[in-house]
């Protein structure tokens, strides 16, 4: 599915980038799996075997080859391709959030300790581990920590655009007053204000890369350290370093990228392809094989060409594109294990609510009009027809699956399950004329009880248009079946499909709804951004105080689960219409092995090959 891929939700939307893009023709016979947990479609086997190294291929997203490597990413090229798949195998952040399909810490695998707390939580005090090291041999320390702060500073210094991460006045580095290291290990970050520890941890510190100081802090190759808290020398740096990362011929060959403390360092990087092969770290700290292997990313033309090659076992660690998801038996049965999950995000068709063709703002500022539209989609039956029964239903911001401990109860059951009756209902008490097979009519206007509501003359005509993007295909498909619903509640939707980003148009007449995918959500999953009035990814300028309010409160209030009530009052405000999530169905060969949750990281875009082997 389309996604914006964020390490925050405030990046532009120039990040638009494909998590999932899927094409492709159905066919070939449909083989049953069983059922994992929650969700699950197919299982992951447990670890087993005697580990042997050798060389993993791995096929790359379609479109989704590297164009960054600095662990400093910009907006442009802020895509999972660039950081989760890429990056992280080389340089890690101070707190890795992803558990396999749960966007939960794995304290083994971050470089610090837990986040210590104090002065009414506006400070923070981190303390690295002693295990990570540099591939040079110098250990990873709190001025590196440092070096990367200042860099960030001296990147939007020239333009917010430098940092991906960055929202103007919010969290790093707006929010921090200082930040300062005791010895070699410790850094402690203090703060404008007091914050949401939950969320400053999980959405910023996580964001945090220790950059090699000791490496990197220079302007030349040849050239001499500079004293990086200077800010003129920051700046000369980090211009430095971004030159340095936008050659993409030379990320094999430059020696800046191969100081790592990560699992991996690179050896080989095609500028034009996209392909590129990893070798162990064996300085790498962390959790890993006994023996691990060579990483070997392959490019592929089309999800199509991909799919070809796992029919013919010509790749080791893979995807099912979601159109042959009927298939996944007969992947299976070659030798592959097979499984999918929905990613932790959310998929919505969004509102315009300053379009005023046929008054439709003033129509669908009306809750009771987006809640009718709710009951016309069919999850459960998308995710049947349209995603092979590997999905997940999602009726809100924060997804009923993955499970994280910040779904609120509205969002685990459907809010406003299918049925055309019920929106019909839902428009005949509200001064509706419902026309099933036509088009409804305001005949009772005003903003009493019974009444159309506020902007609404009498006469409009429940009729507008849904703009959608045709790849892949399933979004045609479930839009295609809400207006066939929609229809036989008298409202009629005109469907387009294009390619095109509307959302960067002056012209806010031009569309009415818009279906082109969502937001993969942060660990700590804030709408701050998306449905605040301001953020900067409110393409459909939704605008509500108390959804406001709830936003800020999680990210300065002292309640570990605010984002909790912030996504249940969205759920059942429906800001957009909500929609399933298709599972990302990755495959292996079963000759590989390793930790389970290594490869159920795939589901969620994260790569973390460090734990996988050969057992023969």
């Amino acid at each position: 599915m389309l996604r914006i891929a964020r390490h925050r939700a405030q990046i532009a939307a120039a990040a638009l980038v494909s998590a999932a893009a899927l094409a492709g023709c159905s066919g070939g016979p449909s083989v049953p799996l069983r059922t994992g947990f929650g969700g699950a479609f197919g299982t992951i086997p447990a670890a087993t075997g005697s580990p042997h190294a050798g060389t993993i291929t791995w096929a790359e997203p379609h479109g989704q080859a590297p164009t960054w490597i600095l662990p400093l990413v910009d907006v442009n090229d802020s895509g999972v391709n660039n950081v989760y798949q890429f990056e992280y195998e080389m340089w890690r952040p101070l707190y890795w959030f992803g558990d396999g399909v749960e966007p939960t810490q794995i304290p083994s695998m971050s470089l610090v300790s837990a986040p210590v707390w104090s002065n009414g939580d506006k400070t923070v005090t981190v303390t690295l581990k002693s295990s990570y090291k540099w591939s040079n041999g110098q250990p990873v320390t709190a001025r590196d920590v440092l070096f990367w702060f200042d860099e960030v500073k001296a990147a939007l210094k020239q333009s917010p655009a430098n940092w991906a991460g960055y929202t103007p006045g919010v969290g790093i580095p707006d929010q921090v007053a200082s930040v300062t290291t005791r010895g070699t290990s410790t850094v402690v970050f203090a703060l404008k204000r007091a914050v949401n520890p939950g969320w400053f941890w999980a959405d910023n510190l996580s964001q945090v890369v220790p950059m090699p100081a000791a490496a990197w802090a220079k302007t030349s190759a040849g050239g001499p350290l500079l004293d990086f808290t200077v800010p003129a020398n920051a700046t000369k740096i980090y211009n430095y370093l971004a030159a340095a990362s936008k050659s993409l011929s030379t990320y094999a060959s430059n020696p800046l990228w191969r100081v790592v403390d990560g699992p991996y360092r690179l050896t080989a990087f095609n500028s034009t392809t996209g392909a590129f092969t990893m070798n162990p770290n064996t300085a790498y700290g962390g959790p890993h094989a006994k023996r691990m292997s060579i990483l070997q990313a392959v490019p592929f033309t089309s999800p199509v060409a991909e799919f070809n090659a796992v029919r013919a076992g010509g790749i080791d660690v893979g995807y099912i594109p979601s159109i042959y998801a009927k298939q996944a038996g007969a992947v299976k049965a070659s030798g592959y294990n097979v499984f999918g999950y929905p990613i932790f995000g959310f998929n919505y068709v969004a509102y315009n609510f300053l379009d005023k063709t046929g008054h439709f703002g003033s129509v669908i500022a009306q809750l009771y009009l987006r809640q009718a539209i709710a009951h016309l989609e069919d999850e459960t039956g998308y995710i049947r027809a349209f995603f092979g029964g590997a999905g997940g239903p999602a009726y809100g911001p924060i997804p009923a699956l993955p499970q994280s401990p910040y779904v609120p109860a509205d969002a685990v059951t459907d809010p406003y399950p299918f049925s055309v009756p019920t929106a019909i209902s839902i428009l005949k008490s509200h001064g509706w004329t419902v026309r099933p097979g036509g088009t409804d009519v305001c005949s009772r206007a005003g903003t009493g009880t019974g009444e159309c509501g506020a902007g609404i003359p009498a006469g409009t005509e429940l009729a507008f248009n849904l703009i959608y993007r045709p790849e892949p295909p399933f979004i045609g498909e479930m839009v295609t079946d809400l207006a066939s619903q929609a229809a036989k509640a008298g409202i009629t939707i005109r469907l387009q499909g294009s390619s095109a980003n509307i959302f960067t148009k002056p012209d806010v007449n031009k569309w009415a709804m818009a279906d082109f995918g969502g937001f993969t959500d942060l660990a700590y999953p804030t709408t701050l951004g998306i449905f605040n009035s301001t953020g900067g990814l409110n393409f459909g300028s939704y605008r509500n105080s108390t959804a406001d309010k709830l936003i800020a409160a999680s990210m300065a209030s002292g309640n570990p689960a605010a984002v909790k009530a912030e996504a249940s009052f969205l759920t059942a405000n429906q800001p957009g219409l909500f929609q399933p999530n298709p599972d990302w169905i990755a495959v292996w060969k079963k000759n590989l092995s390793g930790t389970p949750d290594s490869f159920a990281n795939l589901t969620q875009a994260n790569l973390t090959p460090e734990y996988w082997y050969f057992t023969r």
